[in-house]
């Protein structure tokens, strides 16, 4: 769906490229997260791809055609979910909503009210954007990116702003844009949210790409081969995972304590992260 290549990028009057030789494609239906600190690169990848940003070097495919050659028909074929809600304040969100839809064919458009309603703004559609919260911006935000029902969906910091419930029913949302076939492209530093929904993630510092990957693969990979066995009293035990159905010293742990839990010791994305960057990850 998506094909990069050597993509570069340069600022006017930057002494240096924000963007150096990136490589990485995004298959349809797949949810793919950039992983990295603030000003590594992640935005600017993503206006480059909903060409908000040109000037750059390398190539760029979307279903197969050069970038370059979409027209304004292009922007019926995406939507953008923007780290800071840009609203129209003094507009009810209804009319926020309704004033992008003039954008759109109409065929494709979604019902207002049943966007409203799946993000919890259904008591809110007739009120001034000025009196939203954040929160309530950031859904206003997210429902505007898909109410033209979108083939690629770009996100950047989806769930910024927002509290652990509705956080978490944003993940729930994109998952569920996952399963009715979308492409999904999430930028993000928040390494908690990329490990519950990303089918792959790709590392991204200083503008270079360090690891392309699953998110269960790269904790896997740089964690260690055990679990760790927490008994009531007892000194918490570690045992290989090979053969452990087998391994007589686990068996009889498990057998004459009291369990408490049982964990892999498999690494976090973010552990992965610095292991393979050498960078603590900040916001």
């Amino acid at each position: 769906m998506i094909k990069v290549n050597n993509l570069s990028f340069t600022y006017p009057r930057a002494s240096s490229p924000v963007l150096q030789n990136l490589n990485f494609e995004i298959s349809e239906g797949e949810i793919f997260g950039f992983l990295g600190p603030s000003g590594a690169g992640k935005s600017t990848t993503q206006k480059i791809l909903y060409k908000i940003l040109h000037n750059f070097t390398g190539e760029i495919h979307i279903k197969d055609k050069p970038l370059g050659q979409w027209g304004k028909e292009y922007f019926e074929q995406i939507g953008v979910g923007f780290e800071l809600p840009n609203h129209y304040l003094k507009l009810t969100g209804k009319e926020n909503l309704a004033l992008f839809a003039s954008f759109y064919n109409k065929n494709r458009l979604l019902k207002v009210t049943d966007l409203f309603e799946m993000v919890g703004l259904q008591d809110s559609i007739h009120k001034k954007v000025e009196t939203y919260s954040k929160g309530m911006k950031m859904r206003l935000n997210f429902i505007r990116a898909i109410m033209n029902d979108p083939d690629i969906l770009f996100f950047d910091e989806p769930t910024a702003g927002l509290d652990p419930v509705n956080g978490h029913k944003i993940k729930e949302y994109i998952v569920n844009l996952k399963n009715q076939g979308k492409t999904i492209f999430i930028t993000t530093h928040d390494m908690t949210t990329a490990d519950e929904i990303c089918d792959r993630v790709a590392f991204i510092v200083d503008g270079k790409l360090r690891v392309t990957e699953a998110p269960s693969t790269l904790k896997f990979r740089h964690g260690e081969n055990q679990v760790k066995v927490e008994a009531k009293g007892k000194q918490p035990a570690k045992f290989p995972l090979e053969h452990l159905g087998q391994n007589a010293g686990f068996l009889e742990f498990i057998s004459t304590n009291e369990l408490l839990r049982i964990n892999t010791m498999e690494a976090t994305l973010e552990e992965v992260f610095i292991q393979v960057t050498g960078k603590a990850l900040k916001a």
